[in-house]
């Protein structure tokens, strides 16, 4: 049975203990996505204080086609390695390690942000963006968008992080691809069959994989279920993550799909563990739970119920650094 402080490696990286901060936007970053002096000292004050063993960063866009909000980092442009190297840095002098989460918001993301028109796996507006009626990818955008995700990778592990995390979750555009709430194309990236709605994922790993190299960890958090009448189910989730890893992922984060980060009905900790539990069972590679957790004993708990390989400590982490001592 595994324990909060067990040590714990993801691929060749060994992390201290089973803790992890989940990603959450502090919109901090100046107005071309670079961090800043707010942005570092909230990480690393998290970092000194909070008794993790990974910190995942809030999402990063890796174009400005797919930026969601104003203060998002970006990881679209090799000008912005220098401030995310002076973030990694200060993390990895605590003995902290940390990914970058990737992120293209998809049909979430308004012309008012990116100066360009939203586009998705099919025109269907974002849940929370009824604004602007998206237009559909042809193939020869979602290769384009398979190589920025490369590209950012590549420059994740430039400005020093550890790993990176595509985030495919939470509405944007891989977990659009996913959803067949979001996803209502005829071809091969169609929703016809998880095979088809995991395709890009497939295809993203493989060019990330290329450019990070062999040893570099590359985690997916998975928007596994929609909690919504002919949404995305947990066998869906299931199926999906066995897909992931034979690509080549080496760690799962299990969370909600368009409905955002919550389980409707369900607030009590790790409540998404209904996906957690089955993948553990279904994989290999570590699987990261997280939701509601705001207790060290709520993780060990979970930890010794075989609800997942790490636990993730997100708003309890967010609003108090000092929270593992309750102060």
């Amino acid at each position: 049975m595994a324990h909060v402080f067990d040590p714990i490696t993801i691929r060749h990286l060994t992390l201290s203990n089973r803790l992890v901060m989940p990603p959450m936007a502090t919109a901090k970053a100046d107005e071309n996505g670079c961090v800043t002096d707010a942005v570092c000292s909230y990480y690393w004050e998290r970092a000194k204080y909070s008794k993790i063993g990974l910190i995942i960063t809030e999402h990063s866009y890796i174009h400005l086609q797919g930026k969601a909000h104003p203060g998002q980092t970006s990881l679209a442009s090799d000008d912005v390695i220098p401030s995310l190297r002076r973030l990694t840095d200060g993390i990895h002098r605590e003995g902290v390690r940390v990914f970058a989460q990737l992120s293209h918001a998809g049909t979430a993301a308004l012309s008012e942000m990116t100066g360009q028109p939203p586009v998705g796996p099919s025109p269907i507006c974002h849940p929370k963006q009824q604004k602007e009626l998206p237009a559909e990818m042809t193939r020869q955008q979602i290769r384009q968008v398979t190589e920025w995700f490369a590209r950012a990778a590549l420059r994740a592990k430039e400005a020093g992080f550890d790993g990176v995390e595509l985030h495919s979750a939470h509405g944007y555009l891989l977990n659009q691809f996913f959803s067949p709430l979001a996803n209502q194309r005829s071809d091969e990236y169609g929703p016809q069959s998880v095979e088809n709605r995991t395709r890009i994922h497939r295809e993203v790993i493989q060019a990330a994989r290329q450019a990070v190299g062999g040893d570099f960890p590359i985690g997916l958090r998975l928007g596994g279920c929609d909690y919504e009448a002919g949404g995305s189910t947990v066998e869906d989730c299931v199926e999906a993550c066995r897909i992931f890893e034979k690509s080549g992922v080496d760690l799962l984060h299990l969370t909600g799909g368009m409905n955002g980060f919550v389980r409707p009905g369900h607030r009590e900790p790790g409540y998404f563990r209904d996906l957690s539990v089955p993948v553990k069972q279904a994989v290999r590679v570590p699987v990261l739970l997280t939701g509601g957790v705001t207790t060290l004993d709520q993780a060990e708990t979970l930890l010794g119920e075989d609800c997942a390989d790490l636990i993730g400590v997100g708003r309890a982490i967010f609003k108090n650094a000092h929270w593992a001592d309750g102060t």
